[in-house]
């Protein structure tokens, strides 16, 4: 198993988003030119958006997630939804991860509705032209665990699927020199403790938790190879026809291809994108007790 080597640039973020939480992330991207992969990069540091891409003649379409799963992803999603026929429809995920909780609650849906899942970029060329999936692109963090929802799950040669652990998502910049509170460690384990039973409830193997919890916020994200999607169950199809049939799934020229690391962008206040943090939850839990500090992301 290889660790990554990160982008040593400071101000960025390896990983996932949320505002105080904790989060993990996924999908495909296509780096067909410097431009497109610059606005790729900007829409995965923004709250997620789901699109429909139509895809005809002879050709069924699919559903776009671009972006950080945040507080508002599982209301945003049943709006997208609502009078459409989603049922046995493919997503094509691209994210850097977000909210441990309120991937929870994507994910679930997303198994209501029968949803297979896979990781790309959205190609569309111009009128009249039928869309493709780039297969250069990123799951990560809690996006991995949107991938595992899918009732049939294909991941491309090309594609970085990348895990860690949960952290608060406040200290995750700093995580050894922050303190932490009983509190905070409640937070911590009851999130870890509902993945857990997530994970298990997809299908998902003991060993893809144990692969991401044992990668401390202070190292690279481990990106699982092709053994060990396997191992993980976050893959159980080698055919993109299972998610995809009659679509061009494209991988980049050699020149083109992004580097195996990605870092995180920075907050950029001017188009308010999600803090990108490394915990589970993006809200501040509600019960019978004080309000606790924001809880870990991913």
């Amino acid at each position: 198993m290889k660790l990554l080597k990160s982008l040593n640039l400071r101000g960025w973020l390896l990983v996932g988003t949320a505002a105080c939480g904790v989060v993990l992330a996924g999908a495909v991207a296509t780096f067909g030119s410097s431009a497109k992969a610059g606005a790729s990069l900007e829409e995965r540091k923004l709250p997620m958006k789901f699109s429909w891409v139509a895809c005809e003649p002879n050709c069924r379409g699919w559903v776009s997630a671009v972006g950080i799963i945040t507080a508002d992803t599982p209301k945003d999603f049943d709006d997208f939804a609502r009078g459409r026929q989603l049922g046995g429809a493919t997503v094509v995920l691209d994210s850097s991860g977000g909210s441990v909780n309120d991937a929870i609650t994507l994910g679930r849906r997303f198994r209501t509705l029968g949803l297979l899942t896979t990781v790309g970029i959205t190609q569309k060329s111009g009128q009249g032209a039928r869309p493709a999936v780039a297969s250069e692109a990123y799951c990560e963090s809690m996006c991995v665990f949107l991938l595992l929802a899918g009732k049939k799950r294909y991941v491309p040669d090309a594609a970085h699927v990348r895990v860690h652990q949960i952290w608060m998502g406040d200290r995750a910049d700093d995580a050894k020199a922050a303190s932490y509170t009983a509190q905070d460690l409640m937070i911590v384990e009851r999130d870890i403790g509902r993945l857990a039973k997530y994970t298990f409830d997809m299908g998902g193997a003991g060993d893809l938790l144990s692969l991401a919890l044992n990668v401390p916020p202070w190292e690279d994200l481990h990106e699982l190879d092709t053994a060990e999607l396997k191992l993980t169950n976050l893959v159980t199809t080698d055919l993109v026809a299972d998610v995809l049939p009659h679509v061009d799934v494209t991988a980049p020229a050699m020149a083109e291809l992004a580097p195996k690391t990605q870092a995180r962008f920075a907050e950029e206040p001017a188009a308010q994108p999600a803090k990108s943090t490394k915990t589970a939850e993006a809200v501040v839990p509600t019960g019978g007790v004080v309000a606790p500090p924001a809880a870990p992301q991913k």
